[in-house]
């Protein structure tokens, strides 16, 4: 589905990225763990091509999307949940929805949405800014879905929400991994990517220092002290 072959990124003359090298495939949770400052969001803005790599390739199903600006890379089938969330506060839950909803047919549609999220169809007529937190990631959430993308890139959902909230976001990752979602889940709770990854990366200092299972992971006291502050 996805795959990143030795990708740097720069913002300016900052070498960010440093030979990143990851891969996503069809129905499959891979995590990409760091610290703050490691490089996970770096990665995920160079996927949707608001960074090049210099040198590197991206290749999307087949196609190499390194050149590609961020609307076309949306387009071909990646949604993106940002960390800001980035929804509109000034619009209804329905409305955020429904703006971004494509004209052709997909199964992701609204009453879907709501059916997953009966929350938000609770608060269908509410403002943006009138929801919680969690309300708010669920909505960004159900934003990217209405594209219809075959992979979603998920910057922190968890950040800043009460446990109660966390693992109602585990249980839709969940969800949208057995709809047959290939979900690229950015995480500093190591508690939800372990519930929920098939694969993690650990990234540290823009370089891929780990690579393996749930189980792997939790069983390596070095990468989870060194790299994860666990």
């Amino acid at each position: 589905m996805l795959d990143l072959h030795d990708v740097n990124a720069y913002y300016g003359d900052s070498h960010i990225l440093h030979g990143v090298s990851l891969s996503v495939a069809e129905g499959e949770v891979v995590c990409l763990l760091g610290r703050n400052g490691a490089g996970k969001t770096t990665t995920i803005l160079t996927v949707m091509g608001y960074l090049r790599p210099r040198p590197g390739r991206i290749v999307f199903r087949g196609r190499d999307i390194s050149a590609l600006p961020p609307y076309a890379v949306a387009r071909l089938g990646i949604g993106f949940v940002p960390q800001e969330r980035g929804i509109f506060p000034s619009l209804t839950v329905r409305e955020n929805l429904t703006v971004f909803a494509r004209s052709d047919s997909g199964p992701w549609t609204l009453d879907r949405i709501f059916a997953m999220f009966p929350s938000l169809q609770a608060r269908a007529h509410n403002l943006g800014f009138q929801l919680s937190g969690g309300e708010q990631q669920m909505l960004s959430i159900a934003r990217a879905l209405m594209l219809n993308p075959s992979l979603l890139l998920l910057d922190e959902p968890s950040e800043g929400l009460a446990p109660m909230i966390v693992q109602t976001i585990i249980e839709t990752i969940t969800s949208l991994k057995s709809a047959g979602l290939a979900i690229l889940l950015i995480e500093q709770n190591l508690r939800a990517a372990l519930a929920v990854g098939d694969r993690h990366h650990v990234i540290n200092k823009g370089q891929i220092c780990f690579t393996g299972s749930s189980a792997e992971l939790e069983g390596n006291d070095f990468v989870l002290s060194n790299y994860l502050s666990v």
